[in-house]
């Protein structure tokens, strides 16, 4: 993502989270994106709707507020979406939703990380790695988010803010190829 992205996700989210706390409807936001996160990231349908130039601005605002007004978003979610779409944003949704939920984390003195598994991880695993995310950043309120990437092979990449913890199998590969290249 670029820097430009990155600046007008920030707006975007900084925007949403005023007009939540205002609203006193930050957790029910907070869980209307990420389901929405999540709908995006598991539903080709979805994707192509948020990152298509095929369609015009109006038919993915309605499409979008649809999909969101179908699964009983709040009104403030409904309206801020439709807004995006409007603006020919939707592109940066998904950038837009976790820089909310960054937000919110930083805001409620929680640490964010994002780890991304091979598989799905059980439940005595995501306690592990909790545990150990929250031994590396230094704080017991962590937020983990949770995804997964079968092309990692196995082992996992975990960002903690702006640090990258990677122990995928993927990169040890690249790694010993890019030195095997080295000696040839």
């Amino acid at each position: 993502m670029s820097s430009n992205a990155k600046g007008l996700a920030g707006r975007y989210a900084g925007a949403l989270y005023d007009l939540t706390v205002e609203a006193k409807s930050t957790d029910a936001v907070s869980a209307d994106l990420a389901a929405v996160k999540s709908l995006i990231a598991e539903n080709d349908d979805m994707a192509m709707l948020v990152s298509s130039p095929a369609y015009s601005r109006t038919e993915q605002s309605r499409a979008i507020q649809a999909v969101l007004a179908a699964a009983k978003a709040n009104p403030l979610t409904i309206k801020f979406v439709g807004a995006i779409a409007e603006n020919g944003r939707l592109f940066v949704l998904p950038q837009i939703i976790q820089a909310f939920i960054d937000e919110v984390a930083r805001r409620n003195g929680q640490v964010s990380a994002e780890v991304v598994s091979a598989v799905a991880l059980d439940e005595a695993r995501q306690k592990s790695v909790k545990e150990t995310v929250s031994q590396i950043a230094g704080s017991e309120n962590i937020s983990l988010s949770l995804r997964v990437d079968p092309s990692l092979i196995g082992g996992l990449v975990v960002r903690i803010g702006s640090r990258l913890i990677d122990t995928s199998l993927k990169t040890k590969l690249n790694r010993l190829e890019a030195a095997m290249k080295g000696v040839a």
